[in-house]
């Protein structure tokens, strides 16, 4: 089959691959669409996502969709529209039941975290445990479909704020998480959704989506105070200190944007004052199932999608994907069959 392959800083190539066999309790899938994730991006620009760092060849992408190939145990028919739960859980922890995705030893697709590395979806076939599969309801389209898994980040942030229902809210960040979180923010109830970012082509697709007012950093500042919850989906310092200024006292902060390793400088002090609450987000549990419901029934979602890129032009998808201005969710096309 054919594979997108990372083989370290900016070397992405189109190459074959052995294509997968699946096992009992395996399911086979031809990609349709493989989006391209923040973590995706590092792999490919700076050969490494933080700490973990590209030691060989590996197939990127976990933001899929597809249709079924083989399913040895014949519950999946070939060609049942499908997408996926991108993580194999590791070992439970006391305290941690509910929340296997915050076990330890657990793998994701298309990471360089393990060795070997977990290869990804960025191919023509993948083979995933049958729990990993998700079918699709009808009407859903495979396009849309592959936002289950950045959308599913998305809600899990929003839940672990406790909600949005009534709430006047701060999405810090316009990439494509913040998109989806303003989306799904202004679906959900929320009183008032107001976004920020540096750019304008990122505000521009947020007033798109429906929600209620945008910021640009550097000309205006929110309001002190003036809001409930915050969603942060930079994962910029500088970021942060804005929303521990904006959310009212005893407000809360749900840290959806990834930051890397280290020390980062805060401005605590407030935080304590104010008896704010900085509550960290990882992944998601299950929220991929309530994501494949929204993305159902509402078609504001496609916005999201700026780009759409066959598997042949993949390194100008990857450049593409880096411009904040020019676009917010690039989407690859996977050598659709001609057959």
């Amino acid at each position: 089959m054919k594979a997108l392959v990372i083989h370290g800083k900016q070397d992405l190539r189109e190459q074959e691959w052995n294509t997968p066999e699946p096992d009992a309790g395996q399911v086979r899938v031809r990609i349709s669409w493989g989006g391209i994730c923040g973590s995706d991006l590092h792999y490919y620009h700076d050969g490494a996502n933080g700490a973990f760092v590209v030691r060989e060849p590996l197939i990127p992408g976990h933001e899929l969709s597809g249709t079924v190939d083989l399913d040895p145990s014949g519950e999946l028919a070939p060609g049942t529209p499908v997408t996926f739960h991108p993580a194999t859980f590791g070992e439970s922890q006391p305290g941690l039941e509910a929340l296997p995705h915050l076990w330890p030893k657990g793998a994701y697709l298309g990471s360089a975290s393990t060795t070997p590395h977990t290869q990804g979806g960025m191919s023509e076939y993948l083979v995933v445990t049958r729990g990993m599969i998700r079918v699709l309801p009808e009407g859903l389209p495979l396009k849309r479909a592959a936002l289950a898994e950045p959308l599913a980040v998305a809600l899990h942030g929003i839940n672990v704020a406790g909600g949005v229902e009534g709430k006047r809210v701060l999405v810090c960040g316009a990439g494509p998480i913040g998109l989806l979180t303003a989306a799904a923010a202004v679906i959900q109830g929320a009183q008032s959704v107001t976004v920020t970012d540096v750019v304008n082509g990122p505000l521009e697709r947020a007033r798109a989506l429906g929600v209620h007012h945008t910021i640009r950093i550097g000309e205006q500042t929110p309001e002190a105070e003036a809001f409930d919850v915050a969603l942060e989906c930079s994962g910029v310092p500088a970021s942060i200190d804005t929303a521990i200024r904006a959310v009212r006292r005893a407000g809360v902060i749900a840290q959806i944007g990834m930051m890397g390793a280290g020390a980062q400088p805060l401005e605590l002090a407030t935080l304590i004052s104010k008896e704010i609450q900085l509550r960290g987000c990882f992944r998601f549990n299950q929220e991929v199932d309530e994501a494949i419901e929204l993305l159902a029934r509402d078609a504001r979602f496609d916005q999201v999608i700026t780009h759409e890129v066959p598997a042949t032009n993949a390194v100008e998808a990857f450049a593409t994907a880096k411009d904040a201005e020019a676009s917010g969710k690039v989407l690859i096309e996977l050598w659709p069959e001609t057959h």
